[in-house]
């Protein structure tokens, strides 16, 4: 590469780099199994950056608490989350590093934000939906400005340009149910009053066959169906690590130690809004450690409850 004085294969080489103003142009030079190994080098760095200070917070306030453990216990919806969002941390570094940067983990940490929007934002156009879904006057006016419509209208809007894929009843009712029944809706209707809001939605959408192409069948028409597991690789061949590990799930030595401060974290902010000590200790405790059966038992969990409510 015309110059550059290396190509960096290891983490310092990628520091050095950067502290001399030079990672961004390295990034534009490489090409081939040259950019391949650049890649590899800065995800190793960006990789524990991008998790705890981003999609670690994002899975616990999802209630998914097990992800929020660690990489390797991301769950395939949100470990494809994670891809797309290390794929956008990494494209800004290759576009922006054009500085000296004293502190690449510094820096990308304050540019988390700004890279991940932007990478949703772009993936979203390239799908061709709506990159910031927002309902058009004329469909408020067709759906009577009635707040639960226009609302499930943005999550239809939103839903097909968003990384998700679509499963056999293509829109996800079921999640749209429970989000009305955690806001006071009926359980035994709720289902049901979704269905027949979405029809009703999207029947105000096609009011309008080119708007409803453009936006909704288009990017609709591009989405993914569901992914099946895969296997993880070695990072001795320079591949990136983020998948399934076909050891059996084997944790590193601190895992149990993680899991459990994210149990503590979880179950805290969960009595701390009201709901019942016991009912969230054992609904954590089974959806953290469901591979780790003594943890469920009742003595393993009344000296949970007892921790986290003692004065």
């Amino acid at each position: 590469m015309a110059g550059n004085d290396f190509v960096p294969v290891t983490p310092d080489q990628v520091r050095q780099l950067a502290s001399q103003g030079k990672l961004a142009a390295h990034a534009a030079a490489a090409r081939g199994e040259a950019r391949r190994r650049l890649r590899a080098a800065v995800f190793e760095i960006a990789e524990p950056v991008l998790f705890r200070n981003l999609t670690r917070k994002l899975e616990a306030k999802r209630g998914h608490y097990r992800c929020a453990a660690g990489v390797r216990r991301l769950d395939d919806p949100c470990l494809d989350r994670f891809h797309n969002d290390m794929d956008a941390v990494i494209d800004d570094i290759f576009a922006n590093a054009r500085v000296p940067i004293a502190s690449l983990e510094g820096w990308i940490r304050s540019r988390l934000g700004h890279a991940t929007v932007d990478g949703y934002r772009r993936r979203r156009s390239e799908r061709g939906a709506l990159q910031r879904p927002r309902v058009p006057c004329w469909l408020a006016a067709e759906l009577g400005r009635d707040p639960v419509l226009l609302a499930l209208a943005v999550d239809i809007l939103d839903f097909v340009g968003t990384d998700a894929a679509v499963g056999p009843g293509i829109w996800p009712v079921e999640q749209w149910a429970e989000y009305r029944v955690g806001c006071g809706a009926d359980p035994a209707t709720a289902r049901q009053e979704v269905a027949r809001d979405i029809a009703a939605v999207l029947s105000a959408m096609r009011v309008r066959p080119r708007w409803y192409a453009d936006y909704v069948e288009r990017p609709l028409g591009r989405k993914q169906p569901p992914s099946v597991p895969l296997q993880r690789v070695s990072a001795e061949n320079g591949e990136d690590l983020f998948l399934v590990d076909p050891s059996g799930g084997q944790e590193p030595p601190d895992a149990l130690t993680e899991l459990a401060a994210v149990a503590v974290a979880a179950i805290t902010s969960r009595i701390a809004a009201g709901e019942t000590p016991e009912e969230v200790v054992l609904d954590v405790v089974a959806s953290v450690f469901d591979d780790e059966p003594r943890a469920a038992e009742p003595e393993a969990v009344h000296r949970i409850l007892a921790a986290v409510t003692a004065p």
